[in-house]
């Protein structure tokens, strides 16, 4: 079972294609937890809060990945990592916790997707940034081309969005094969 992580900007569409391809590959997903979080608690958070949120998030991949595992399923995808997290402290409170940007270094992903803000702002009261999606993009890719892990950019509208990572999966398992 390989683990896919899809990160990006807000409203770039992670959670929608996390959906989709977990049904497409029959397999799960694992939900992004702050906005579990927030929901519960309200949109005022403090840094100990982010951190308590991907804390739940690492628990709740381990519980559906050892599941994944027992049935045998391709793919467990994420919705969201703790380079989400790391993006979101560094831009809210100018600094990541050292247990997260270690824990960042662990190759647990066999890839992760990156989701381009091509798909246009849907407003959310949880949502914190419609101005800068493409400012927070170039984070995310900045830390990918830097890092050793495996990504790949998923960009596109609707459908095309879902066959791009298709695309991407199926060149990702060509490589790996």
């Amino acid at each position: 079972m390989k683990k896919i992580a899809l990160i990006g900007p807000e409203s770039s569409g992670k959670t929608s294609l996390c959906m989709a391809l977990s049904q497409h590959f029959s397999c799960f997903w694992v939900p992004e937890m702050a906005r579990t979080w927030l929901e519960k608690n309200g949109p005022d958070y403090a840094a100990k809060d982010v951190e308590e949120m991907a804390r739940l998030q690492l628990q709740e991949e381990a519980k559906l990945e050892e599941i994944a595992r027992e049935k045998k399923h391709p793919f467990l995808f994420c919705d969201t990592n703790l380079l989400v997290v790391k993006i979101w402290m560094e831009i809210r409170f100018g600094s990541c916790p050292d247990w997260i940007l270690q824990e960042i270094e662990k190759p647990v992903y066999a890839l992760q997707l990156l989701m381009k803000p091509d798909i246009g702002w849907t407003p959310d009261p949880l949502r914190e940034h419609p101005n800068d999606q493409t400012f927070i993009y170039q984070h995310y890719e900045n830390e990918l081309i830097s890092s050793v892990q495996k990504w790949k950019t998923i960009s596109g509208f609707g459908e095309a969005r879902f066959q791009n990572a298709l695309a991407a999966l199926r060149d990702f398992e060509k490589s790996t094969a």
